[in-house]
């Protein structure tokens, strides 16, 4: 029976968590990463792409976006995550497999570059561009 003070509303124990909807479990490994620990991964994947475009490779900033593309896309596909991602441990799975596909990484990549995609998201926790791309980024285990 649901509780609360009226008859019919769920109560906190009824109450829908993101991720629920795909199965996901409400908390650690595996559970919805949080706004906060994606966009910490992302700025230390935007950083580290722009010391690699400036730094080690000598190109102008603005390629910083193509390093930042690369790594996305040869490493999400591959490994399940990003240097970002891995040090606030987070990843990236497909809905329907473990590792998403590249095809899909391009576009999330693509979506990810434009940001709106990326800051609208639904009940889940999935940006526009994991929606697109049929991924969501969950809290990494111990062992990933």
């Amino acid at each position: 029976m649901p509780s609360g003070d009226n008859p019919g509303t769920p109560g906190p124990s009824d109450a829908g968590y993101r991720g629920k909807e795909l199965g996901l479990p409400a908390t650690g490994p595996g559970s919805v990463a949080g706004f906060g620990r994606r966009l910490a991964a992302l700025a230390i994947d935007w950083w580290s792409s722009l010391l690699i475009a400036r730094g080690l490779l000598r190109l102008d900033s603005g390629w910083a976006f193509a390093v930042l593309a690369a790594e996305y896309i040869l490493l999400v596909p591959t490994i399940g995550t990003t240097l970002g991602m891995r040090l606030v441990g987070i990843r990236v799975l497909g809905l329907f497999s473990g590792l998403p596909r590249w095809p899909a990484i391009v576009v999330r990549t693509g979506l990810l570059l434009l940001v709106l995609p990326a800051v609208v998201y639904d009940r889940d926790g999935r940006g526009l561009h994991d929606r697109a791309a049929g991924t969501v980024v969950v809290r990494a285990g111990a062992g990933s």
